[in-house]
């Protein structure tokens, strides 16, 4: 571990459409302009249904970083995706904190349905970072597949409620 100074932030769930929109701008500079995925894949239809969250710097509030959840109606499992931090944020494992912010609002939203038992939370990761996942408790699940052109594998965490 390096001793480089975390910076000051918070993670917010995302209540307005400014705040969408720096959910957006993230992740278009991440995966489109960083990683060359196509714009017109970056937003899709799930948007308005998905909580989104935000990580910013404080005080400056500066976006940083995003990550966002959704369950589709009928499903039994919640989604996560769009999970980006800016280049040069991402030494600070604040992608960690975005994935257990999720993992927490998941766990409400389970126990607010009364599911008492475990939730299944489903990505869709990017070959190279299925590690990054696997340390969460997400299993591989199918053979790796194509998505917008990139490898990608299908991970898979049954969460207990219950500590």
């Amino acid at each position: 571990m390096s001793d480089i100074q975390v910076p000051s932030h918070e993670i917010i769930l995302v209540q307005s459409e400014e705040e969408r929109q720096q959910c957006y701008d993230v992740r278009i500079k991440v995966f489109h302009i960083e990683q060359k995925f196509p714009l017109e894949t970056e937003i899709d239809d799930t948007e308005d249904a998905s909580a989104h969250f935000l990580l910013r710097l404080t005080p400056s509030l500066e976006p940083i970083g995003t990550i966002r959840a959704y369950k589709m109606p009928g499903a039994n499992y919640y989604k996560l995706s769009r999970l980006a931090v800016l280049k040069e944020y991402r030494q600070h494992r604040l992608g960690r904190e975005l994935v257990l912010s999720l993992h927490d609002w998941v766990k409400g939203q389970a126990q607010q349905k009364g599911t008492l038992e475990s939730v299944e939370i489903v990505c869709h990761s990017q070959v190279p970072v299925k590690g990054f996942y696997a340390k969460f408790g997400y299993e591989p699940v199918g053979a790796e597949f194509d998505e917008d052109g990139d490898p990608h594998q299908k991970m898979v965490l049954c969460m207990p409620l219950q500590p």
